[in-house]
């Protein structure tokens, strides 16, 4: 009896010691599968409502951030940490590989080929225009405002902003808007046309509604006093860091994914008000 007790107990002890061996198996194995996920950092310039910035309980959020959000949810072997910071500091910590992708509301310009990956699929639209006074309502073009001889903002020559100009100036020699290298990235653009300091500068729509037309904007007292005229809707892209061309593969299939089931034409009319996809056949740039 007592041996016949002993091989019961030893066979419930092996079978007991098999089920604890499967369980830390499929522990181990969960966490193999958990160490395959990426851990990638996603700069964004924290101060460029409504592009990119940080919400009223310090959450970043804006176009550029919801779009990367739901290229996250899209990749299950990478997992995104955004990381608010300046213009200028992603911009150098992307190619350092401080970040490993940035979103700045950035154009393509030649120049920043040879710091970045750009990938295949751009991530929104942009409307660029001249913020100007309300008497020059009608300069529309950047022509308009060459011919009429009028004095533009300075730009930094870094700023894509200026790639923007000095392209327009190339492929009209006899009609040049008069482009003046700035020392910073930015000019405070509406302050500098009240004051007329300037006739005009260029600015990104978003940006502009909320400094001038939002209730809540510091020039929000300006709005009958100066006006922004489009004159070109360009493409936005994030900037990856040079190494990360798997990285920035991935996001392409992702993005060609959103794109179709029409994800970016609603973040547009979230942050930015209206479908700037709507005009993506005339895009040029």
């Amino acid at each position: 009896m007592k041996t016949r007790n002993f091989f019961k107990a030893a066979i419930t002890g092996f079978a007991l010691m098999t089920l604890l061996a499967g369980c830390a198996n499929s522990s181990a194995s969960s966490d193999n599968s958990d160490s395959k996920v990426r851990k990638v950092k996603v700069a964004f310039d924290q101060a460029s409502k409504p592009i990119s910035y940080l919400d009223e309980n310090g959450k970043p959020t804006g176009y550029d951030v919801e779009m990367m959000k739901q290229v996250d949810e899209l990749l299950p072997d990478y997992e995104f940490e955004f990381v608010g910071t300046s213009s200028d500091d992603l911009l150098l910590g992307v190619e350092q590989g401080k970040y490993q992708v940035g979103v700045k509301n950035a154009f393509w310009t030649k120049e920043r080929t040879e710091k970045f990956i750009y990938p295949k699929e751009f991530l929104g639209l942009s409307s660029a225009g001249l913020v100007l006074k309300k008497k020059n309502e009608n300069i529309k073009s950047l022509k308009d405002f060459a011919s009429a001889g009028l004095t533009l903002a300075p730009i930094a020559a870094n700023n894509a902003q200026y790639t923007i100009i000095d392209e327009y100036n190339q492929a009209n020699p006899n009609n040049k808007v008069k482009l003046k290298a700035g020392d910073s990235f930015t000019v405070d653009v509406v302050q500098w046309v009240n004051e007329g300091r300037v006739d005009g500068g260029v600015m990104i729509e978003g940006p502009f509604k909320q400094q001038v037309l939002d209730k809540n904007g510091p020039y929000y007292k300006l709005k009958n006093e100066v006006i922004y005229n489009e004159f070109a809707v360009i493409k936005t892209w994030p900037l990856f860091n040079k190494k990360e061309q798997k990285f920035a593969d991935a996001y392409d299939q992702a993005v060609k994914k959103l794109k179709e089931q029409k994800k970016p034409n609603e973040l547009s009319k979230k942050f930015y008000g209206r479908d700037l996809f709507e005009v993506l056949d005339t895009v040029k740039r």
